[in-house]
């Protein structure tokens, strides 16, 4: 069964966080990108009657991780994100503009890509999917995919950034494409949710895949 899935558009460029529950009621939740204060994530949390549980970041863009240092301090749910990005919230004012106020926090937990982490009465599988960053990493689990910036309806993560390489992020969504159902919601970083199956066939940035995947078909 697909898990319970809330959106909150948050913090000064509209990202989205994601409260996940292994099903509508449950008490416990997984907290993805906290991309705004901690006090309206718990908010929220409250009114669901539920409590974070873990916290999951995508990957080290400051405004994935707003809320991370008093989300965790407040709950006690320990970070889990990109080993090769935790430089990015571990000193996390140094990469954020000057105007954002952002507090640093060292993730309890590292990933890499090919774990599988049970939390909140859900198994989540990590993708390694970089291109947008150097060690963007997917949280898969059933029948959806939080995929932060590298996959959006009708778009995909910008490669114009530091570290950031357009070839790299194509291999990474077709390693997604593989990963995963054709069916499966896709949850980005920002923006609406979409499917797999119908950015691969109407994302004018997936054309190369569209094209590879009909000459297998033929």
């Amino acid at each position: 069964m697909a898990p319970s899935v809330e959106r909150l558009e948050l913090g000064p460029i509209g990202t989205n966080c994601y409260l996940v529950r292994s099903h509508a009621g449950a008490d416990e939740a997984v907290v993805v990108d906290p991309s705004g204060p901690a006090a309206e994530i718990r908010l929220r949390l409250a009114s669901l009657g539920a409590h974070c549980v873990a916290i999951l970041v995508t990957h080290g863009h400051w405004d994935h991780l707003l809320g991370v240092a008093d989300l965790a301090e407040g709950t006690g749910a320990p970070v889990h994100m990109p080993e090769g990005e935790r430089v990015l919230l571990e000193d996390a004012s140094a990469f954020a503009p000057a105007s954002v106020p952002i507090r640093s926090w060292v993730p309890e937990v590292v990933v890499a890509g090919g774990e599988e982490l049970e939390l909140g009465g859900i198994v989540f599988r990590v993708l390694d999917v970089p291109g947008h960053s150097p060690a963007h990493v997917a949280y898969l689990t059933e029948g959806c995919v939080f995929s932060g910036d590298v996959l959006f309806r009708g778009s995909v993560g910008r490669t114009d950034l530091p570290g950031a390489d357009w070839a790299t992020l194509l291999e990474s969504i077709r390693h997604l494409l593989d990963a995963a159902a054709p069916e499966t919601v896709v949850h980005p970083g920002h923006g609406p949710a979409t499917t797999l199956e119908d950015e691969l066939a109407t994302n004018p940035f997936l054309a190369e895949l569209r094209d590879e995947r009909r000459a297998a078909d033929a």
